[in-house]
């Protein structure tokens, strides 16, 4: 059973049909784009699938329940986090606790316990900067734990954006335009390190315009034009298709680097 399946979700906004009978799946385990061009449908995709926007038509199921149409928070707890495209780090916190935050909507204690810092407070913050401090271990920024969000390199602000998400116990992490605004070194890295999220067993569902990342990382993809979906498969389907190379490619497609 797929983990995320989306049958044919539909979001009108007005007269105009944002999104059009849509619909994917995505697999444990997978690495999957969402691509298209710009005002395709794809943000109001991801909104409808973090509860950001009611969904009109159609169903979204995600772990076998039906989570369409439900709060964001209610989301979250499912077990899907997301990332925006423009960084939301706390700046002028550390890096250890932008991660614990994350971790928040796990704990037990209540707003009584915070205010008189009671031993159930205290225990639950000992294990959520625990947590935080296993995750950037195995995600390689251990050295960067009691560093401040706003010092970091913009390539390494987003890895700890990601690890935030996953600090929510996500089992579907999806991100916006993880590599908007980084050169090509930082792309680079960024590749390798969203592949290093696939070996440790996280599933990932991205929109990206960095065709070279997409092309490289991307188990299967997804093309939305004007709402629809008009194509679907691999990496080296979808670079060859005609309507997709038409659409969104240009009439040159993919160069072979990019494959």
């Amino acid at each position: 059973m797929a983990l995320l399946e989306v049958n044919e979700i539909t979001k009108v906004f007005g007269g105009l049909t944002a999104v059009d009978k849509v619909s994917f799946k995505v697999e444990p385990g997978e690495i999957v784009s969402i691509i298209g061009p710009n005002g395709a449908g794809k943000t109001t995709i991801f909104n409808m699938l973090t509860g950001v926007y009611k969904v009109d038509n159609g169903s979204i199921n995600f772990d076998g329940k039906a989570i369409h149409n439900t709060s964001p928070q209610h989301i979250v707890h499912a077990g899907i986090a997301r990332t925006f495209q423009n960084i939301r780090l706390f700046p002028n916190m550390r890096v250890i606790e932008n991660v614990m935050i994350g971790n928040h909507i796990n704990t037990k204690y209540g707003f009584l316990d915070e205010v008189f810092r009671t031993p159930r407070f205290r225990k639950g913050e000992r294990e959520c900067a625990q947590k935080a401090i296993d995750i950037l271990e195995s995600l390689d920024l251990g050295d960067q734990i009691d560093n401040y969000a706003k010092n970091l390199p913009y390539g390494m602000q987003r890895k700890v954006e990601i690890a935030r998400a996953i600090a929510t116990n996500a089992k579907l992490i999806i991100l916006d335009e993880p590599a908007a605004g980084m050169n090509p070194q930082e792309s680079e890295e960024l590749m390798e390190f969203i592949r290093s999220l696939r070996d440790k067993g996280h599933t990932i569902l991205l929109i990206e315009h960095d065709m070279n990342l997409v092309m490289q990382i991307s188990d299967r993809i997804y093309v939305i034009e004007y709402g629809k979906k008009i194509a679907e498969g691999l990496p080296a389907e979808v670079a060859h298709n005609p309507r997709v190379i038409t659409a969104y490619l240009g009439s040159g497609g993919i160069s072979k680097d990019e494959e």
